[in-house]
């Protein structure tokens, strides 16, 4: 049976990955104003994001796919795969996910897992699937591995600023203003597919970085496959932190750069570490 594996944007899967294993990706849809982008690295891209909020103020906002237009996307997959895998993003979070499972339900061979993740912490399950799927495994067999992997999936960021999580109603002015005077960078770790601030650090972003990257290994340990450095815009720490990661074991270390989604609610200055654990 030929497998087909789906996912929206919003995993951040690096183009080279995305080719080589035919991942079939939705283009996420987000606005600027009155100008309708998708997340496709073409017509809508981070440095937008960037340049709008800059510009105007304003966030702009994110939306979902629908149930029809999962169906859509899913059907042209099936002209090419016998059954499909689709991965979304978090259902605590968004209900792209929800959609997506609502078409899937309708349809025969068309499965959606809730990564109960986001980002790359939802590249990291895909490229796993691509693995199992190459080994021969059925549809079942490597949904059930699949499962029983996302529980073990490290995935955190370290923010520079709060300013678009404010815009975005996720913080306060005071914890705006707070954060701005004490230098505060927060940690968010996605546990139970929610977000949570698991630590808070005080500095500069490149320094609070470096220290971010020590504490979350000693925290928790890793298994040293695989690890994605997810990054919205460039950092000086960023390249410090591959050498941490590369003294520390691993053994593939992948680049990411964020897309609109996660550029829209965290903004400039993060960096994401993300692997499996022991």
């Amino acid at each position: 049976m030929r497998i087909g594996i789906s996912a929206d944007s919003t995993c951040d899967l690096p183009k080279e990955f995305v080719e080589k294993y035919d991942i079939r990706i939705n283009a996420m849809p987000f606005s600027l104003g009155e100008n309708d982008l998708r997340h496709d690295g073409v017509t809508g891209t981070s440095k937008d994001v960037f340049d709008y909020v800059e510009r105007t103020g304003k966030l702009p906002t994110t939306s979902a796919y629908n149930e029809y237009e999962y169906t859509e996307h899913f059907n042209k997959i099936k002209k090419d795969y016998d059954a499909i895998i689709h991965f979304s993003f978090s259902w605590e979070i968004s209900s792209t996910g929800l959609n997506a499972r609502r078409a899937s339900e309708n349809m025969e061979n068309v499965y959606t897992i809730d990564t109960q993740n986001l980002s790359c912490g939802i590249s990291l399950l895909i490229l796993e699937c691509c693995e199992l799927r190459e080994q021969g495994l059925g549809v079942k067999e490597i949904i059930d591995r699949i499962e029983k992997l996302k529980s073990k999936v490290q995935t955190s960021f370290l923010i520079d600023t709060l300013k678009y999580l404010h815009k975005g109603g996720r913080c306060s002015s005071v914890a705006l203003i707070g954060s701005k005077i004490l230098s505060i960078k927060p940690r968010i770790s996605v546990i139970n597919g929610k977000m949570e601030v698991t630590k808070k650090y005080l500095g500069n972003i490149n320094s609070c970085l470096l220290k971010y990257c020590e504490d979350i290994l000693k925290e928790v340990p890793a298994n040293k496959k695989r690890v994605f450095v997810a990054y919205s815009s460039p950092l000086d720490a960023k390249d410090k932190i591959v050498k941490k990661l590369k003294d520390y074991g691993f053994e593939e270390i992948i680049e990411a750069q964020t897309g609109p989604s996660i550029c829209i609610h965290c903004g400039k200055g993060t960096l994401g570490i993300i692997y499996l654990t022991k």
